[in-house]
């Protein structure tokens, strides 16, 4: 009736797409393969106001129910889906990692929000609340290559998620809802992406997270990112980083998995220590690039004398 259902094997071991991150001697991310820029994280690593404000924002009962929320779902029946889809942060995790937005079509929708609804309650037996929220940040697609919220951190403020301000995790937050129409990097968006950051901290008011006074206070920021764009043609080293993917395709034949396989290095999350030191590789960038600019006329005067 359902379809295909995932497996123990598939809750168990839900299908991964993670950059591998290339890593200086100094301990930074100097760059990445991947068809998803995304480097998953634990729960661990996840600031409790980041936490928060998921929560309040998207699943106010999370840690009530056992993956879906019966009176939100009554109430979305009786309003006739006016009053928000119901969909818990369980819920919306089953729909990432096993058969996305899907068909819009009444009939099969009904279908696909039943499939929600079982792989959502497995989903809540097999692992922790803690574990389903780390799943799901690191799941999330913020847009413009920034795929779980690692990236994202990265990407729009330079930072990691440990170190995101309250009023930043509600940006990232803010997005999930719609992360095209939410993108804080779209000058004719910024207005609306302030008013959705403040409609969650508001949320973190309404659910105890957050003093009314600290609202007002967070309210009245103006919203400032650090945008960081991550692709194999940015950041430093991408001469470096297009030898070390060359030599890769090598070492993976050379080194196989224990089933045999090779490693994918563009899903398979590998992290590659390099000896490239990423102070003085930007310091000999910055020189190459100020010697550039002065290299023609250079030319021109010793080209007179």
């Amino acid at each position: 009736l359902f379809g295909s259902m995932p497996s123990f094997e598939d809750l168990e071991n839900p299908e991964s797409n993670l950059a591998t991150e290339i890593i200086s001697s100094d301990g930074e991310t100097i760059g990445k393969f991947y068809n998803e820029n995304r480097t998953a994280i634990k729960y661990s690593d996840l600031p409790k106001h980041l936490v928060d404000a998921l929560v309040a924002t998207e699943d106010e009962r999370f840690y009530e129910h056992s993956g879906i929320d019966a009176r939100g779902t009554l109430g979305a029946v009786t309003s006739f889906g006016t009053s928000g889809g119901a969909s818990t942060i369980t819920q919306q995790l089953a729909k990432m990692l096993f058969h996305k937005e899907g068909s819009r079509f009444l009939p099969f929708r009904m279908i696909q929000k039943v499939k929600e609804w079982i792989i959502a309650t497995r989903l809540e037996r097999q692992y922790t609340k803690q574990e389903i929220i780390a799943m799901y940040f690191n799941k999330a697609d913020f847009v413009n290559n920034a795929v779980g919220i690692r990236s994202a951190a990265k990407v729009y403020f330079g930072k990691e998620p440990r170190d995101l301000k309250i009023e930043e995790a509600a940006v990232l937050v803010g997005m999930l809802k719609n992360p095209s129409l939410f993108n804080p990097i779209k000058e004719k968006r910024k207005e609306i992406v302030f008013k959705r950051r403040n409609t969650v901290l508001g949320q973190m008011v309404k659910n105890n997270f957050l003093e009314e006074a600290a609202k007002e206070s967070l309210s009245k920021k103006p919203m400032v990112l650090d945008y960081h764009p991550e692709s194999h043609n940015e950041g430093i080293a991408t001469y470096f980083r297009e030898y070390l993917r060359d030599f890769m395709k090598t070492w993976v034949k050379n080194n196989p998995k224990k089933d045999g396989t090779e490693y994918d290095i563009y899903r398979d999350g590998l992290k590659i220590y390099t000896t490239i030191d990423s102070r003085m590789q930007k310091y000999a960038e910055e020189g190459v690039d100020a010697h550039l600019t002065n290299l023609q006329q250079e030319f021109f005067k010793q080209a007179k004398t």
